[in-house]
């Protein structure tokens, strides 16, 4: 993808996969304002996200996404982080592929399960992983989920690396052009 046609920077991936933090590294580098799906859907409802689920069901958290999705992907020169499992529905993905540079922020099973407990096996485990064994839950969810993260424009790796330097990678892919849009 050319430089000239970066209108936003679209980050997906697992959660744990670093969206949240790379979106603020990359604003800071390039000044562009950082928005996040699962923050504007909070606000937009007034509640939290668990309480959608519980009060109003999937499918309407589900819709909430879509407009929400849509609206922030509208215009240009954003850092936009939309919630793991948003790139997953076909009319999210359309949308963030015509509307922005997607990029597909990858980890290993391990690292994400390390991300998400920190290395204490104690750690509440997040109710997309279920009871049980999480990191089998993470392995089987990514195993599922790679056919629709591999059509994002670009793969970026994050196991090792700081939020800084995969930001600096997805800035080198992006080139020059990207501060037309500032």
């Amino acid at each position: 993808m050319q430089s000239d046609q970066v209108r936003n920077i679209i980050l997906v991936g697992f959660m744990a996969s670093g969206k949240s933090s790379v979106a603020r590294a990359i604003s800071r580098r390039c000044h562009w304002p950082r928005i996040d799906a699962d923050e504007e859907i909070v606000t937009r409802a007034r509640k939290p996200i668990s309480e959608i689920f519980k009060d109003s069901g999937e499918d309407a958290f589900r819709t909430l996404e879509r407009e929400v999705v849509s609206d922030i992907c509208s215009e240009t020169g954003r850092i936009i982080s939309p919630g793991g499992g948003s790139f997953m529905d076909e009319e999210n993905r359309r949308v963030m592929l015509e509307c922005g540079t997607v990029f597909y922020l990858s980890a290993q099973p391990e690292t994400i399960h390390w991300r998400i407990t920190r290395g204490n096996p104690n750690a509440p485990v997040r109710p997309l992983l279920g009871a049980g064994n999480p990191l089998a839950r993470i392995k089987e969810l990514l195993a599922e989920r790679a056919p629709v993260y591999s059509q994002a424009h670009h793969k970026v790796e994050t196991d090792g690396l700081t939020s800084d330097q995969v930001a600096q990678a997805i800035l080198k892919i992006c080139g020059p052009g990207i501060r037309q849009y500032i």
